[in-house]
Order: C-alpha cells, then sequence, then structure tokens
C-alpha cells in the first residue's frame, strides 16, 4: 500500500499583498476617524468655552447697564449723560473717560461707555460697583467702559475701563473677543414713554444730540460680541462671514457702520479656522 501524501500550501506572493493592501487601507481608514473624533472633541471642548466666556462677558456688560444713571440720595444732582458711545474706535488708558486720541480699533470694535453714582460713604458699600469690580462710594461718580483690544500676544480682548483712586485704568475681562458691537434704541416720542423706537449706532445718536438730547433718550442699548476660540480649534473649516446684528442689519447699514460683519477669509492667517461665536443681548435703560 502506497502511503498518502498531503501538500501544504501557504500564502503566496499576490495573497500577502492583498492582504497588506487591506490592512493599510482599515488603517488609514482608522486614522481617519481618530483624526475626526480628535476634531470633532476640539470644536466642541471649545465651543463649551466660548459659551461660558459668552455669558461671562454680556453679564458684566448687561449689570453695568443696568445701573447706568443711578443718581443715590448722597449724589450729585442729576442731569449727566448715562450712556454714550463711539463707532469704531479704541480708547486711551489713561485718558478721561472716552476722550481722545484714539488707537486704531480691533475689527472696527466700538464703544461704549456707562456713567453711574455710587452708594455709601467713604469708598463705597460695595452695592455698587463698576466694571473692575471695585466699589463706588455714594459722592462719586462710576465709568464702566468696554473696548476691545490686541492683548500682548495679538489675541482680542475685551477690556473695561475705570477709574480709580489714582486715576484711570483699564483691565482684560474676557480673552477671546474679535469684535464689540453696539446699537442704542432711541425713544423718540414727545413725551418720552421709555420705549425705543429705532435702533441707530453712536455716529447717528450723536447726529441727533443736541445739548445731549441724543444720549438722553437712549432707552435700550443692544450688545453683540463675536468670540473667537484656539488656535485650530475648528481645522479645515471654510473662512465664513459673521453677522452681529444678523443678515438684515448688514444689509441695510453694513457700508456705513463698520465692524457689524467680520469675513474669517480676511483675517490674519493664525486667525482663521477657529470655532466662533456671537453672543448678544438687548438691554433696558432703568434709569
Amino acid at each position: 500500500m502506497q502511503p498518502v501524501r498531503r501538500r501544504s500550501w501557504g500564502f503566496g506572493l499576490p495573497e500577502m499583498m492583498l492582504s497588506l493592501a487591506i490592512g493599510t487601507v482599515l488603517a488609514l481608514a482608522a486614522s481617519a476617524m481618530l483624526v475626526g473624533a480628535h476634531a470633532a472633541y476640539q470644536r466642541n471642548e471649545s465651543g463649551a468655552r466660548l459659551d461660558d466666556s459668552g455669558r461671562q462677558a454680556l453679564a458684566i456688560m448687561v449689570r453695568a447697564v443696568r445701573q447706568a444713571g443711578y443718581r443715590g440720595p448722597d449724589a450729585a444732582a442729576a442731569g449727566i449723560t448715562a450712556i454714550r458711545g463711539i463707532d469704531a474706535v479704541g480708547v486711551a488708558k489713561e485718558r478721561h473717560g472716552i476722550d481722545g486720541p484714539w488707537p486704531a480699533a480691533l475689527n472696527g470694535s466700538d464703544v461704549l461707555a456707562v456713567r453711574f453714582a455710587g452708594a455709601g460713604s467713604g469708598d463705597g458699600d460695595g452695592t455698587v460697583t463698576d466694571c473692575a469690580g471695585f466699589a463706588i462710594g455714594g459722592s462719586d461718580d462710576g465709568w464702566s467702559i468696554f473696548y476691545v483690544a490686541a492683548g500682548p500676544d495679538g489675541d482680542g480682548e475685551l477690556r473695561c475701563k475705570y477709574k480709580g483712586h489714582d486715576g484711570w485704568s483699564a483691565d482684560a475681562l474676557v480673552r477671546g473677543v474679535d469684535a464689540l458691537q453696539v446699537l442704542y434704541g432711541i425713544d423718540t416720542d414727545d413725551p418720552a414713554d421709555g420705549v425705543p423706537n429705532r435702533y441707530l449706532n453712536a455716529t447717528q445718536v450723536d447726529a441727533l444730540d443736541v445739548g445731549g438730547a441724543g444720549w438722553r433718550r437712549v432707552a435700550s442699548v443692544r450688545i453683540a460680541l463675536l468670540m473667537h476660540g484656539e488656535p485650530g480649534s475648528n481645522p479645515g473649516a471654510r473662512p465664513l462671514v459673521h453677522h452681529l446684528f444678523g443678515h438684515g442689519y448688514t444689509a441695510i447699514a453694513g457700508g456705513r457702520d463698520t465692524g457689524v460683519f467680520i469675513d474669517e477669509g480676511a483675517l490674519p492667517a493664525v486667525q482663521r479656522q477657529r470655532v466662533r461665536r456671537v453672543v448678544g443681548a438687548t438691554v433696558l435703560v432703568r434709569n
């Protein structure tokens, strides 16, 4: 009887090359999924931080606008201009209030100045504070002036200018701010009923301002901020155009109101491909 011979078959070159090709495709697919998941995580994480920063910035500004024009029992006679603004400028840190000269504005950002009286004796009882958190005494007038400027690393930040014991100063409140835009709701009724009839920018309010009447008719303030995340927080994204007061306002007033829309494609390369958010609020002027 003849023994049965069996052959052992292994992988040939074609099979090995096919296996390597399939493995390479699977590895590339897994890498692409990992990169996509990491990018999505970066966007979500940066977006969450932007939401927190936006809420913080708006909370400080809304609180300041609500106390605009406040006059306590120890305050001097009423009649001050409680709210004032300037379009597309910065402010000098050491100058009085919003007096010039002003450095160039970051992305056409506006300036919002709020004035109010303090409360309590001496340095104040802490119930009335400026945007930097310092208490204002009842015999003094407090200031909260908001503007956007570039920080030491070139990144935009929302700043608070205030009057301290040693003169004027300014501190950064929130980093990662591209632009600040402000509109003012004007009560045009005679007699005034405290309800805004038109929203104008600061330049238009100045045109109405005869003896301060224009600014004293401000019944509400609309605030819009464009926030941005960390570098590379939105990798591969196409440049977008952000309208701080919506497409409608840009279409009507974009040509004469600098900074109400920001085109990412026109920003420096380091500022592109970042997560961005527009946050805003409308605040009634109570005093």
